[in-house]
């Protein structure tokens, strides 16, 4: 009778041949990683669960993603991370564009010439009555072809360098948020933005001219560079690599922190698109508040009056000398709703997409 309660071992009994299929478990164990399986045991070869098997091909660099994916909130794969960031950013840049054009005429509305509009309504409804409704989107197939790989480079970035950073959990720590943001905003600022916000730029100052010269996107490229080479592309990159690194560091390091405080000790609770508007819209302000003055300057070194500055310095001490401090300060208000708008958009954006892309790409 007391045999009958002996348990088998892996090698004897009914378990012997589920090996090699499911349930039960070998009695060697991996010294890294394990997630609970089945252990056989009784006359019958039962299984029930309550020891551990090991998670097969676990590699050294990736023990933290495969904790992450068992113990709390799945990692993003990088490939998912750059397909939704280029879905969320374009769709988020035919929402918002107008603020963007607005925001872009205040800062190239010097005081010196003397200043053409008294204000955001102003500036409004002179596009409008000069180019219609349309003028207010002049410049948008530049953003457009633009913000997609922007997008789609600073999530599948951030997402690259922070998986490793992540605790057992998923977790991410504050200070590694500030990091990760900083090296998708200047790897961004290098591949797109800067050519694309160029170019942006170019064509709205463009708008100003009584002649103006670029017919469209493809046009205004080929004129840039025929003019100024790849270089005239690339008016301003000092200045959009601190604007561009310090907006997403402030970016993700907000988003970052209101996320852990909500979830608390729950690394799965879910968080209502709503509650990630309200949370990207709050990193957006912060952003802009933080850096404002970084993208006055970089819009004028990428108009068409740039050639007046020898330097991203010398464009801010000018700035300072002939406008005075507040003028590092122009377009703060259409930017704030514009990114607001736009973090809060592309954050509630991104998780959907992600989300749908879990059910139809398996990426564990």
């Amino acid at each position: 009778m007391s045999s009958l309660y002996k348990p088998f071992s892996v090698s004897e009994g009914p378990c012997k041949d589920a090996i090699s299929k499911r349930g039960c478990t070998m009695e060697r164990q991996h010294p890294l990683t394990r997630i609970p399986s089945a252990q056989c045991f009784g006359a019958g070869g039962a299984c029930s669960t309550g020891t551990f098997t090991p998670i097969p091909n676990i590699y050294p660099g990736q023990r933290n993603l495969a904790a992450a994916a068992i113990g709390g909130r799945k990692i993003t794969h990088p490939g998912k991370a750059i397909l939704a960031g280029g879905i969320a950013g374009g769709i988020e840049i035919c929402i918002t564009f107008p603020t963007e054009y607005v925001k872009t005429q205040l800062q190239l509305d010097e005081r010196a010439n003397p200043p053409r509009y008294r204000g955001i309504g102003d500036c409004v409804k002179l596009t409008v009555q000069d180019h219609g409704l349309r003028g207010l989107y002049r410049g948008l197939s530049s953003l457009l072809y633009g913000s997609i790989p922007k997008s789609a480079v600073r999530f599948g970035t951030f997402e690259l360098l922070s998986n490793p950073m992540r605790d057992a959990t998923g977790r991410l720590d504050n200070k590694a948020s500030l990091l990760c943001g900083l090296g998708a905003g200047v790897t961004e600022a290098v591949l797109v933005v800067c050519p694309m916000e160029t170019v942006k730029v170019k064509f709205i100052h463009d708008q100003c001219s009584l002649r103006p010269r670029y017919r469209g996107f493809f046009h205004g490229v080929r004129e840039i560079i025929r003019d100024q080479g790849v270089r005239g592309t690339y008016q301003g990159l000092t200045a959009t690599l601190l604007k561009q690194g310090s907006n997403q560091a402030i970016r993700f390091y907000v988003m970052n922190m209101l996320r852990n405080w909500y979830k608390g000790d729950d690394p799965n609770r879910d968080m209502h698109p709503v509650v990630t508007a309200l949370f990207g819209a709050t990193a957006g302000a912060a952003s802009v508040f933080g850096n404002t003055p970084l993208d006055v300057v970089k819009t004028r070194m990428q108009g068409l009056e740039a050639h007046r500055y020898k330097s991203t310095m010398d464009c801010a001490f000018q700035i300072l000398k002939n406008e005075g401090p507040q003028a590092f300060y122009k377009g703060t208000v259409p930017r704030l709703g514009r990114v607001c708008l736009d973090v809060a958009i592309v954050f509630v954006l991104y998780e959907e997409v992600v989300k749908l892309l879990n059910n139809v790409w398996r990426t564990d």
